[in-house]
């Protein structure tokens, strides 16, 4: 270990950490001082001669990477995170600066690991966040998606923190970053995509308890929305309004009404709802975390009173959120079918391997001697897409795309998880009928006979969900209860 600087060291270890994962704990620790110290050997060489040679900065790099995918291997153990972080938080002060960039995105990715396993959120760690917001600001735009990751689980993981601590003040901060961002006209829309995505993360983990910022982000949103060129950004900024409204619809609602672009804002989202590419799949909200944040926003509406939300709009959201539904459905069951494919197809894979294993090549660490330094590097790579996805992000599709396709892969990991969007319409509608016969009977004998129908199979797909996550809880519980707690 005394030789970790060593590039080609240092891959090799990253691949035995990648074969053998969680069996690495017991050396978790100390491979991870070791190769902080090796890092740190490669940086003060390079301090000493103002010039990093090629073999060190591969190095330098080779040694957060091996970090990282040491991580993710014990990432089952939260209480060896506790252990490691003294070792590589001053490494992550020191290179999320400046000084840090050519290494500034590895840094980054073991900030996310510690932000995201480790069993709560230090207040060393927390050191970390005004490093990423002025790096953000000053020159780090480009890496604002990798710097999305660990300041959504300082939000999301940390939320009492986030919420009370004043000195620094991280909602302050927050708005103040995203505001300089988002109000440059120099900036391009796809250099902003992660704005939008944090302001959900807020109002999504600190529902009820964050009202004095729903004006204030919802004019920033509005305003960027009037300039936005992609429809991916416009759909990101649109969703931004769902999730307000799902967080508190009556106020949100009012702030729209009083600047007086409430009908604009609806007429644009209801219009990007309707657009259609030539496939016949939607043009907008492709993922179903976006139609699932729009139905909840829109469904959030039927709770407004009538005084400040008349029957007419109540019948257009209505049947918004019923189309919406609809296809939020039948998204959810071609991706069960397109799993259960994928489970299949992995199936027969590996029966082909076992076949190929008889005969008779002899493969070292899980790689023949066919498999080249290309193949190696290809295999990293998608090892890390892999990381990222883990953490909830994912590229969107290109816009100017002529594929049909479009992916779903991204696991948002939020408070709306356990909140089903079906059952939670059914149940904002009983509300209604209970509280507001006569406006319920009046929505219901707007509808044609089409609406009617989907209506009603709606009703009924939510009673099956009901008794689906009963029993989705049930298992959830047994086999919490059954799993033994690892050791060290």
């Amino acid at each position: 270990m005394n030789e970790v600087e060593n590039e080609d060291l240092v891959f090799t270890l990253e691949t035995i950490v990648d074969k053998f994962g969680e069996e690495m704990a017991p050396y978790a620790f100390g491979l991870c001082q070791n190769l902080a110290a090796a890092f740190w050997r490669c940086l003060n060489t390079s301090e000493a001669s103002d010039d990093l040679d090629d073999v060190g900065a591969l190095a330098a790099v080779g040694c957060l990477r091996a970090i990282s995918t040491i991580l993710e291997s014990v990432s089952s153990l939260p209480q060896l995170f506790v252990e490691i972080e003294p070792t590589i938080l001053p490494i992550m002060q020191k290179m999320l600066t400046a000084d840090g960039q050519d290494v500034f995105e590895e840094v980054l990715e073991i900030a996310s690991y510690m932000t995201f396993y480790s069993p709560n959120i230090s207040l060393g760690m927390w050191s970390l966040w005004p490093l990423m917001v002025e790096a953000l600001v000053d020159w780090a735009i480009d890496f604002f998606p990798n710097i999305l990751v660990p300041m959504d689980n300082f939000i999301s993981r940390g939320t009492a923190h986030f919420l009370t601590c004043k000195e620094p003040d991280y909602q302050q901060s927050l708005f103040t970053v995203l505001s300089t961002l988002m109000t440059d006209r120099n900036i391009e829309d796809s250099d902003i995509e992660s704005a939008p995505k944090l302001i959900e993360v807020v109002f999504q983990n600190c529902k009820g308890q964050v009202d004095q910022w729903v004006e204030p982000y919802l004019r920033l949103t509005i305003d960027r929305i009037q300039r936005a060129e992609t429809s991916y950004l416009k759909s990101l900024l649109i969703q931004v309004v769902a999730n307000m409204l799902y967080y508190n619809p009556g106020l949100t609602l009012g702030v729209l009404q009083n600047t007086g672009l409430a009908s604009t804002v609806f007429d644009h989202w209801f219009q990007m709802l309707q657009q259609k590419r030539k496939s016949g799949l939607p043009a907008n909200f492709k993922r179903e975390h976006d139609k699932k944040v729009c139905c909840l926003g829109l469904t959030s509406l039927l709770a407004v009173p009538g005084g400040q939300f008349p029957d007419e709009a109540l019948q257009r959201v209505f049947r918004a959120t019923l189309d919406l539904l609809v296809a939020y459905k039948n998204q959810i069951a071609e991706a069960a079918k397109e799993t259960e494919v994928d489970y299949e197809n992995e199936l027969n894979g590996l029966e082909s391997d076992e076949d190929d294993d008889d005969d008779g090549s002899d493969g070292e660490m899980g790689m023949d001697d066919t498999e080249d330094g290309d193949e190696a590097e290809s295999k990293k790579l998608k090892k890390l897409a892999a990381q990222a996805k883990a953490f909830g992000y994912d590229d969107e599709d290109d816009d100017d795309s002529d594929d049909d396709d479009f992916s779903d892969e991204e696991e948002f990991q939020s408070p709306i998880d356990e909140v089903d969007a079906f059952v939670f319409f059914v149940d904002a509608i009983r509300v209604m009928q209970a509280s507001d016969a006569q406006r319920f009977q009046n929505l219901n004998q707007s509808l044609d006979f089409n609406y009617q129908a989907i209506a009603n199979g709606i009703a009924q797909h939510a009673e099956v969900r009901r008794v689906e996550m009963e029993k989705e809880k049930q298992k959830k519980a047994a086999e919490a209860a059954a799993t033994p707690v690892p050791a060290i």
